[in-house]
């Protein structure tokens, strides 16, 4: 049975960059099993209900700027499957959880970044999800865990995102630095997702360090992948911090499997 995994995409300009992330990615991507296909919440599609992509052919979303125009040029063209998104919809379904199908919508970068560091070769059939900050965390796993029984059948699920992402408190100099409140809130996660300490990790707002800063209330969306790739590996809950590191004194680069 594969794991899931969360995943931090950070910057997209790990899209071109070279170093020890980057390379970590490439590596797991070779030493996982391979899947059937990869279910993907990105944080950088929210809406108010779970989408499920049913998509043949993915285009590309360039959703960022100020950054190296190389990354404007950069394809991974991906394809959907949807015999499998069926099967999503329909262990929705079973669970209660409403949902909207998505026909058009591209990969934007949570999804391509993360992606193309893991299978370069874009050959995996690809599910892309949405996600919901309004939702409380509970709600976050439930989702998750509904997709549980994908993984018996080789599906990947992955939650795109970051642990401590404050784009408004980055040091973009990047001296090498970590700011030790971000480490205090991550070290504080890491202790309980280890530990599978749903309630804590429901409450993290008021319970964990600096979680105002590591997650502020305009950045939730960030965050909350944790909770649809835990939830996934509902079945089997143990959790191993696979890397971790931060670049621009907070910004989270963190690897965690399910599962």
């Amino acid at each position: 049975m594969l794991p899931s995994l969360f995943i931090a995409h950070g910057s997209p300009m790990l899209a071109i960059e070279n170093n020890e992330y980057t390379q970590f990615l490439n590596q797991l991507g070779q030493t996982l099993p391979r899947p059937k296909a990869i279910v993907l919440f990105t944080a950088h599609w929210e809406s108010h209900t779970q989408k499920v992509s049913e998509v043949d052919q993915y285009s590309m979303i360039y959703d960022f700027g100020g950054f190296d125009q190389a990354l404007n040029s950069i394809q991974y063209p991906a394809k959907g499957n949807l015999e499998i998104a069926s099967e999503i919809e329909a262990l929705f379904s079973k669970s209660g959880i409403p949902f909207q199908v998505e026909t058009r919508r591209g990969l934007d970068h949570g999804a391509w970044v993360v992606l193309r560091l893991l299978y370069p070769n874009a050959d995996i059939p690809v599910i892309a999800m949405s996600v919901n900050q309004d939702l409380p965390p509970e709600e976050h796993y439930k989702i998750g865990k509904a997709l549980s029984a994908l993984r018996a059948n080789d599906v990947l699920v992955i939650g795109s995102g970051g642990t401590v992402h404050n784009l408004r408190v980055l040091n973009w100099r990047d001296n090498g630095a970590t700011d030790q409140w971000a480490l205090e809130f991550d070290d504080w996660l890491a202790h309980h997702v280890q530990n599978w300490d749903l309630p804590s990790l429901f409450k993290y707002e008021t319970l964990a360090p600096n979680a105002v800063n590591a997650v502020p209330p305009y950045g939730k969306e960030h965050f909350i992948p944790l909770f649809y790739a835990m939830g996934a590996a509902d079945d089997n809950q143990t959790a191993t911090l696979l890397h971790r590191s931060f670049r621009y004194g907070s910004l989270s680069h963190s690897v965690w499997q399910f599962g």
